[in-house]
C-alpha cells in the first residue's frame, strides 16, 4: 500500500507532471510529477565501494554518441561526489534486482543479492509531494513520448502546445529512458526517468517522481526488467 504525502499533478498512463518553480516549458523547466489521491504509488557499480576519483567520474558520465539523440556528457563538477554511482554495502531482505528509493538521502539503489548494492544519486518529490510504499515496474520507454495532463495546462497555459505529445530527444523532461510504476495493474504516474541536469541530484524538487543523471538512468534501465519490484522508503 502507498502513502501518498501532498498533492500532484494528473495524467494518462503515457504522461507526468513536470513543473519547475521558473514556470517555462523546456527541458531545464520541467520536473516529473504525480497523481493525488489515487492511492496508488528509480546498478551494478562502475567504481570501487569507497570512492570514484573525478577522473572516473568523467569517464561514467561522458558522452553516448550511440543514442537515437546522442547524450552530452555530464559537467561531474556539478553533482556532489558522493552522488557518484558506487557499489555499496547495502543489507536487506529484498530480493536480488529490487530498487528502493531512499528520499531521505536521494539515493536509488539495485540490490545485488550478495549484501551489496548499486547505488545512484536522484532527485526526490519536493516538500508536500513526498510519498512512500511498494510498486512495481509496469513498463519501460526509451525516449518517450511526454503530454502534459490537462490540470498542468490549466496551471501553465504555455504547455497547451505539447497537448498532444512532445516527441522523445533531449529537450523532453522524461529523457532518455523511463521507468513507469504500476500498482495491481494501473499507472500510479510516477516514475523514474532521466534528467539530463546534473545539479537537480541530491535535491528535492519533483512532483513526485524520481530522476538520475541520464547515464545512470541507461545503466539502471539495462538492467531493469518489468515487474521489477520497486520499494519507496518514508522520507
Amino acid at each position: 500500500m502507498i502513502t501518498h504525502i501532498g498533492n500532484g499533478g494528473l495524467g494518462d498512463d503515457k504522461t507526468a507532471t513536470f513543473e519547475r518553480r521558473s514556470g517555462l516549458i523546456n527541458r531545464r523547466s520541467f520536473v516529473l510529477g504525480s497523481a493525488a489521491g489515487l492511492g496508488v504509488l528509480g546498478l551494478a557499480g562502475c567504481a570501487t565501494s569507497d570512492f570514484m576519483s573525478l577522473a572516473e567520474a568523467e569517464k561514467v558520465y561522458g558522452p553516448v554518441p550511440a543514442e537515437k539523440f546522442p547524450i552530452p556528457a555530464v559537467d561531474v563538477s556539478k553533482i556532489n561526489p558522493k552522488y557518484y554511482r558506487r557499489t555499496v554495502r547495502y543489507d536487506t531482505k529484498e530480493a536480488a534486482g529490487t530498487i528502493i528509493v531512499d528520499p531521505h538521502n536521494y539515493y536509488v539503489y539495485r540490490v545485488e543479492g550478495d549484501g551489496s548494492a548499486t547505488r545512484y544519486g536522484a532527485n526526490v518529490g519536493r516538500d508536500g509531494f513526498r510519498w512512500s510504499g511498494d510498486a512495481y515496474v509496469g513498463r519501460k520507454a526509451e525516449w518517450a513520448t511526454w503530454t502534459p495532463p490537462k490540470e498542468m495546462i490549466q496551471r501553465q497555459p504555455e504547455a497547451a502546445k505539447y497537448a498532444k505529445g512532445m516527441p522523445g530527444g533531449l529537450e523532453n523532461p522524461l529523457g532518455a529512458r523511463t521507468l513507469y510504476l504500476y500498482q495491481n495493474g494501473a499507472y500510479t504516474l510516477f516514475t523514474i526517468y532521466a534528467s539530463s541536469e546534473p545539479t537537480s541530484i541530491g535535491t528535492g524538487i519533483t512532483s513526485g517522481c524520481v530522476g538520475l543523471i541520464s547515464q545512470d538512468m541507461i545503466h539502471l534501465y539495462e538492467r531493469t526488467p518489468v515487474k521489477t519490484k520497486v520499494v519507496v522508503l518514508a522520507a
